[in-house]
């Protein structure tokens, strides 16, 4: 490691400024500060010293995700090994028998395996592609790379089915970086989640691919099954149990679904590991859950006749579909999420409400967390203007009293 370090130091010059490869010094400085902690200290008393910084941050979120890929992984390959009779003639298949693996869905190994053969194609996209706009703009910019990438270079991933083609990842990814971020000039400044950005585009350019029945399934031909949301929203509560999915196997995440989005057991864990580090807002988390069994709950209580999503049980809400991921990992985005105290609770309970809304009024769209995550993001700065001026008025008439 030394030797690496002395030959970084040696190559410097020629990335700074004046040096003949000045304008990939964004390249070098990624490459330098994630091998080794930065140089540079602050020398005078007059700096905030603190025990996170972004690269920390950032490294703390990808650990929290590790349930969820660890899931994105094995559910991908359990649910395909399932309901499959024999190894396909692709390149999948080849690579499985080359490995020596099976398609036995009670074999631990040959899931991971199989999983891994259509989650890591999408990962690598993702990064290949978003890693290149994202150096492009820090080069055109001559600022660092930022490492808010690699967490929504994982966080993309998770949120697509295992059968998304390639092109629609390099596409949507491509969305989500420079029209939802970087336009607005870079990490820090982005109103819309980036990650939420690309899948939403993803969701209106090509519907066929990204939603509905056909798609939320095992990426095995000729094997079409519903996800709850989209049983519930066909035929009510009797669909999902008649469908053989129990509320167990939604809280565990062995059922259909977007890759790493299956289930609440592995996004309870990551809320566990940001709330302790203190960088996921327990608030947000919170609120978000309690707008939306308030509204579940109310809507539940009424019902309908015509709208078997009415029917639906306010605890499965919890549980199924994208709401858990989309609670802890998208709505606690530091970036565009309220950031007045007083102001997540409202941002969270809308979030919360939103995504019942939009899953039970409309079964047009079964999950409802993406759209409401979007919607909560625009209103952020509005609900955090009320409240600092609140906070205004109430100082003002305190000190005139």
């Amino acid at each position: 490691m030394k030797a690496l370090r002395n030959l970084l130091d040696k190559l410097a010059p020629n990335f700074e400024h004046g040096g003949k490869w000045e304008k990939l010094y964004p390249l070098y400085e990624a490459g330098d500060t994630f091998l080794f902690t930065p140089g540079e200290v602050a020398k005078t008393n007059s700096h905030v010293r603190d025990a996170i910084d972004l690269k920390r941050m950032m490294s703390m979120v990808i650990v929290a995700l590790l349930p969820c890929i660890y899931m994105a992984l094995y559910n991908t390959g359990y649910q395909t090994n399932l309901h499959i009779d024999e190894v396909p003639d692709t390149w999948r298949g080849t690579v499985l028998n080359m490995l020596g693996c099976g398609v036995d869905a009670g074999n631990w190994f040959d899931c991971m395996v199989h999983g891994a053969l259509y989650f890591l194609p999408v990962y690598i996209v993702t990064m290949a592609v978003g890693g290149a706009w994202e150096g492009l703009f820090a080069m055109v910019r001559g600022h660092e790379i930022n490492e808010g990438f690699l967490v929504t270079g994982m966080l993309f991933p998770l949120t697509l089915p295992p059968t998304i083609p390639w092109w629609q990842v390099a596409l949507g990814i491509s969305f989500g970086v420079v029209i939802g971020k970087e336009i607005f000039g870079g990490t820090g400044r982005n109103f819309l989640n980036p990650a939420l950005t690309a899948r939403a585009f993803l969701y209106f350019a090509y519907p066929a691919q990204i939603s509905g029945e056909k798609v939320w399934t095992a990426p095995v031909d000729g094997f079409s099954g519903a996800t709850p949301l989209g049983a519930g929203a066909s035929g009510g509560m009797d669909a999902i149990y008649e469908s053989g999915i129990t509320f167990g196997d939604a809280f565990l995440g062995t059922i259909q679904g977007s890759m790493g989005e299956t289930s609440t057991l592995a996004c309870l864990i990551g809320a566990i590991i940001l709330i302790l580090t203190g960088i996921g807002s327990w608030r947000i988390m919170l609120s978000v859950v309690l707008g939306a069994l308030a509204l579940s709950s109310a809507l539940f209580l009424i019902g309908s006749e015509s709208n078997r999503m009415f029917d639906m049980n306010p605890i499965w809400h919890l549980a199924v579909g994208g709401f858990a991921f989309g609670t802890v990992f998208m709505a606690t985005d530091p970036v565009s999420a309220s950031m007045t105290e007083r102001g997540k609770w409202f941002y969270g309970f809308l979030i919360g409400a939103m995504t019942i809304l939009i899953r039970v009024i409309n079964p047009a769209f079964p999950e409802g967390i993406m759209l409401a995550i979007l919607f909560g993001n625009v209103f952020a700065p509005l609900i955090d203007y009320f409240v600092i001026q609140a906070n205004i008025k109430r100082r003002l008439a305190r000190n005139a009293a």
